[in-house]
């Protein structure tokens, strides 16, 4: 069986690794997606365990349309009735880039009527009810071939469960797990996050390290398909449960100057069932200063289209980089929009990776050479 894996941009080598550590195989990787090979229960170990997807669709097939007959022959031609029973609901929506059919519900009309016809005439009937499970359809067209897919996901992956109330401008989940990914947790390197709201990197860092799967206490649309084993979500599930390490004696670090926000973080961390691996205080991030320990900061500081003005957020980055600069040979993870950062930071970046928060680009500088380093 084949699956589709979406991310955020940027986040693509990261879930590839993911996926090739569930033990699939990667067919082909592009901007956001990534379309992987494996067994159905496959399904189940995809959602429970990747921290940076947003969706796991099953793929139906994929072929070329540049007109509106081709899309619907096409459509009409994959064997539905394999995964959709004739009572069940089945809505189209998908995205059209670089592609000669480009209007977006005209395509949905069409694939409707198509995948319509092809279940009315297998299963004898003329009108469909639609009043059973809902498979939801995407379609994908991507120069000129269109890929049609099945959610198994449902609510986006990035909804972990544990944070239904946040501070304002929420990092979302996956993009925090990859953060923290990237700064290459270890049992013995505390992970510090000074701007840390309601909390996300720290939780993240700490489910990372003391091995919680991120959608183990969260359902998924795909427990409800009749073509995708039942049991592989409860054997996913213990699976994961017996992975958690429960005597960690990891710590990760929390702290804000906004001690309203405090209190999100804290009932985050408990729903999340890591409230006893992460420290959360409060502390202004200009002036905290380095524990007699290796660690490394990973944040996501207030930026101009985040809770701040822009000569509020320039002199909060040369605070920062004040501050900061006593904490060699620590390394720092800072993720913001600003294109100035490097140079009210005081320091150019060891390495620079783009990345999109929700819709926002930006970028994660990475210092992880000493500040006098002069082998840089």
């Amino acid at each position: 069986m084949q699956f589709v894996a979406t991310c955020l941009f940027g986040l693509e080598k990261l879930l590839g690794e993911e996926i090739d550590a569930l033990g699939c195989r990667r067919i082909e990787t592009m901007d956001g997606r990534i379309t992987f090979e494996g067994e159905a229960s496959d399904a189940a170990s995809a959602n429970i365990n990747l921290r940076c997807a947003e969706h796991v669709f099953v793929k139906i097939g994929s072929y070329a349309a540049t007109t509106f007959t081709e899309l619907f022959d096409g459509a009409n031609a994959l064997p539905w009735e394999d995964y959709i029973e004739k009572d069940a609901a089945f809505p189209v929506k998908g995205h059209s880039i670089k592609s000669t059919l480009f209007s977006v519900p005209d395509c949905q009309s069409i694939l409707k009527k198509a995948i319509a016809k092809r279940l009315g005439s297998k299963y004898g009937i003329e009108k469909l009810p639609e009043s059973g499970t809902k498979y939801q359809i995407e379609f994908f067209l991507f120069k000129d071939t269109v890929t049609l897919m099945i959610d198994t996901s449902g609510v986006p992956l990035h909804k972990r469960g544990y944070r239904p109330a946040s501070g304002a401008a929420p990092l979302r989940e996956t993009l925090a797990a990859a953060l923290v990914l990237t700064a290459r947790p270890r049992e013995d390197v505390l992970i510090w996050d000074p701007f840390c709201g309601s909390g996300t990197i720290a939780i993240e860092a700490a489910m990372i390290m003391t091995g919680r799967a991120p959608g183990l206490f969260r359902s998924f649309d795909g427990e409800n398909f009749k073509f995708l084993p039942k049991s592989s979500w409860q054997k996913a599930r213990e699976d994961a449960r017996n992975r958690i390490n429960t005597d960690s004696k990891y710590e990760v670090w929390a702290s804000d100057i906004d001690p309203d926000v405090l209190t999100f973080a804290r009932d985050n961390a408990r729903r999340a069932g890591v409230e006893n691996i992460v420290k959360i205080f409060e502390a202004d991030a200009r002036k905290i200063e380095k524990p007699d320990r290796r660690g490394s900061i990973v944040c996501n500081p207030p930026y101009g289209e985040r809770l701040m003005t822009p000569r509020e957020t320039n002199e909060l980055y040369r605070a920062m980089g004040k501050c900061f600069s006593h904490f060699d040979p620590w390394q720092i993870y800072v993720l913001t929009s600003s294109e100035e950062f490097e140079r009210l930071y005081g320091r150019r970046a060891d390495k620079k990776r783009k990345l999109y928060n929700g819709m926002i680009p930006c970028n994660l500088y990475q210092f992880f050479k000493p500040k006098n380093d002069k082998t840089k």
